[in-house]
Order: structure tokens, then C-alpha cells, then sequence
């Protein structure tokens, strides 16, 4: 691609009554779906055969998820969330988990919806993910698993966060939400620690509609998960423990097969527009990203900038402002972080004791990232953020 960052520099922001870069709203996230046509007949011999859950199509689905990530096995469930429940329930925690607080809140729900305590370690400044030393200065001897997330599509640290889970005893597991087809190091995320578990959602690469793929090498851990999915019922009525209804229809394995098929081609896409993105913002005072190693593949689920007021002229929150009057659609992923939510307050460290997370909140900003955008649509994006950096004033 072609960077013109100095482009349509002149002028005022539309903040500040000039014209908007976009008259038809450039969203934040369009999902990529199947053709209708393409899968028809795959709703057709669903609907034939009345089988309209947890059937053969979802167990296509699992082995080809498990296939392409290279491990034992792949469970389907109902949702990311209820997966993640799912493992720390039939991995026996107990007492404490230790996990950022800058990620979705679901990662926290599915500790506190299993009894667990959650402990909030900090982020690394550089890659805003999980820091493995900060993780092990406040994991105690209550605790018993630690829950990271690959952000934005990208890997963390998993060398680390293992290494310290084996020294201390305790289980590892990844919210790999965003993750299906990122790599550590030429690794599939998917591979690592006792479990990790995808979202299938429809903001995500690889979609289901709604869903979530528990990945594996543990076997047992792998059968307890498909029970647990369905109650906790192995096919007798005897509940063997608390279960979900966590089971994946039919339909939505049919949409995430479909879906599967794409995801390659996807995938270089989304690292096409972010490199555009990186090109056309990377000269600009105060505008950083989340580090991203150059062995490691994100899928760029989302791409996050870092704003710096100082430099910029503007906080995140003004920006964000200024460019949804350019007709561009911006998230803060994630502010505020979990521990300072309402849902949370129990469990914040106290002030200060997060100094990474909360800088990282006070400075994200998601963009519009998904396949469809035009290789113009990052140039004008980052056209009109240069254009609020010289008029920072007047866009305020």
C-alpha cells in the first residue's frame, strides 16, 4: 500500500466546523459473513435431520478447529465466556485467580461466577498484556490458576506466564477471545497452557454468530468440558457436578465451518489494513501502539493506538470525540478496566497499584478495523487524526 500521511492535513477538523472524512459513517467493526448460498445446504441437511444441536456438524466443526490449531482437542461451546467458566470449574480452582484488569470483563465473570476470587495483576507497558512478574507478586498460596488475554489478536507472553504457573503449581489458562489464528513465535495460540478458549462472536475473525472453542491437549479436562457443557449430565441424568446449557447449535457450526475456510485469507487482510494504519500514524507526536514482535502474528481483532495528551494536544476521550464528528466509530478497549468497574470494586488493589493498566486505559483508542474497508479507508482515518493533531484547539 501507498502511505499518503500528510494528506488532507489542511483544514479544519470536523469538530471544529469543517467538513467530516466520512459522510457514511465508517464503523468500527462490519463482521465478514458467509455467503448465504454457500452453506444453504448445510441448513438444509441440519433441518432434515431434526438434529439441531450439539450434533454432527458441531463435531466437524470441533475437528477441523483442532486440526488447524494442531492439539488434542477442540469442545464447542455456547460462548467464550461459558468456556472459560467451564475450565476453571472442571480444572478444581479454587480460592484465587490471578488476571489483568485490562481485558473484557468476561474474563473476570467467569472467575466470580465459579466462586473465585480475582486478584488483578498489571499489564507489561509495552504489549499491554498479562506481565508474568507482576502476576507472580501477588500470587499467593489461595490461589490455584492464572487467566491471561492475548489482546487486540495479539500473543502474550506465554513463555513466562508457564514457566511461572509450573513453579507455583497452579493451572494456566488463555482467554483467547480475540486469538484464533494468532501465533507465538510460529506456535498457534491454541496450544498453550492447560486450555485456552476462543470467542466465535460476531466482532471476531473466525464467526459463528455466537459461540466459543475450548482447544486442549489434556484429556481429561477436554471430557469433563463436554460434559460440563450440558449440565454436567454424561448421558444418564446423573449430573456428576454443576453444570452449563453451554452447547453449540447446529446452525452456528455450520457459520464457523464456513467461516473457517476464510480465515487465512482474512487474517492477512486485517495485517494489510493495520499495516497501512502503522504507516500513515508512526511519525505522529503522541500517537503510539501496543508492541507486537516481529516472530509473532497478530489477527488484528482490533487495532488499539496509545494517546499521549501531552504531545497530541488531545486525551483518547477527545480524540474519540473529534472523530466521531469525522464520521468514524472508535471504542476504548479497555476504559475503564475491570477492576474499576462498577461489578468490581470489591476486588480494586487500590490506587496505584496498577500503574500500567490504568495508563493504558487513560490512552487507548480502538479504530475501525475489519476486512471489508477500502486500502484508503486507515489513510483517511489517519488522515483526519493529523488533521485534529493541527487543530487541536479548535477540535477540543
Amino acid at each position: 500500500m501507498t502511505y499518503t500521511a500528510d494528506a488532507a492535513i489542511s483544514g479544519l477538523p470536523a469538530a471544529a466546523g469543517g467538513e467530516p472524512a466520512f459522510s457514511e459513517r465508517l464503523p468500527l467493526v462490519r463482521p465478514t459473513v458467509p455467503d448465504a448460498a454457500r452453506i444453504s445446504s448445510d441448513f438444509e441437511a441440519i433441518f432434515a435431520s431434526r438434529v439441531l444441536t450439539n450434533g454432527p456438524t458441531v463435531r466437524r466443526f470441533e475437528e477441523e478447529c483442532a486440526e488447524r490449531l494442531g492439539v488434542a482437542h477442540c469442545v464447542a461451546v455456547a460462548s467464550c465466556t461459558a468456556g472459560l467458566m467451564l475450565v476453571l470449574r472442571t480444572s478444581g480452582a479454587q480460592g484465587e485467580v490471578v488476571l489483568p484488569s485490562f481485558t473484557f470483563a468476561a474474563t473476570a465473570h467467569a472467575a466470580v461466577w465459579n466462586g473465585l476470587t480475582p486478584v488483578f495483576a498489571d499489564i507489561d507497558p509495552s504489549s499491554l498484556t498479562l506481565s508474568a512478574d507482576a502476576a507472580a507478586r501477588v500470587l499467593t498460596d489461595r490461589c490455584s490458576a492464572i487467566v491471561a488475554t492475548h489482546l487486540y489478536g495479539a500473543p502474550c507472553d506465554t513463555d513466562a506466564l508457564e514457566q511461572l504457573a509450573r513453579e507455583r503449581g497452579v493451572r494456566m489458562f488463555f482467554d483467547a477471545a480475540h486469538a484464533f489464528g494468532s501465533m507465538r513465535d510460529g506456535v498457534p495460540v491454541g496450544r498453550f497452557g492447560d486450555a485456552e478458549v476462543f470467542s466465535l462472536s460476531p466482532t471476531k475473525l473466525l464467526v459463528a454468530g455466537e459461540g466459543g472453542m475450548i482447544a486442549t491437549n489434556d484429556d481429561d479436562l477436554a471430557e469433563q468440558c463436554r460434559i460440563g457443557r450440558d449440565y454436567g449430565n454424561p448421558g444418564d441424568y446423573d449430573c456428576r457436578f454443576v453444570g452449563l446449557n453451554a452447547r453449540m447449535s447446529e446452525v452456528h457450526a455450520a457459520i464457523g465451518l464456513a467461516s473457517l475456510a476464510t480465515l487465512e485469507d482474512r487474517i492477512g487482510r486485517r495485517n494489510d489494513l493495520a499495516d497501512a494504519y502503522h504507516g500513515a500514524l508512526r511519525s505522529l507526536p503522541g500517537i503510539s501502539f501496543p508492541m507486537l514482535r516481529n516472530i509473532d502474528r497478530s489477527t488484528f481483532k482490533d487495532f488499539t493506538i496509545l494517546v499521549d495528551r501531552e504531545p497530541f494536544g488531545l486525551d483518547a476521550g477527545e480524540l474519540a470525540r473529534a472523530l466521531d464528528a469525522e464520521g468514524i466509530d472508535t471504542r476504548r478497549y479497555y476504559a475503564p478496566p475491570v477492576h474499576a468497574t462498577h461489578a468490581y470494586r470489591a476486588w480494586d488493589p487500590g490506587p496505584g497499584r496498577l500503574p500500567n493498566t490504568e495508563l493504558a486505559a487513560a490512552r487507548c483508542l480502538t479504530l475501525p478495523m475489519w476486512e471489508g474497508m477500502t486500502d484508503d479507508d486507515p489513510i483517511r482515518v489517519a488522515a483526519a487524526i493529523r488533521r485534529i493533531h493541527a487543530h487541536a484547539d479548535a477540535a477540543a
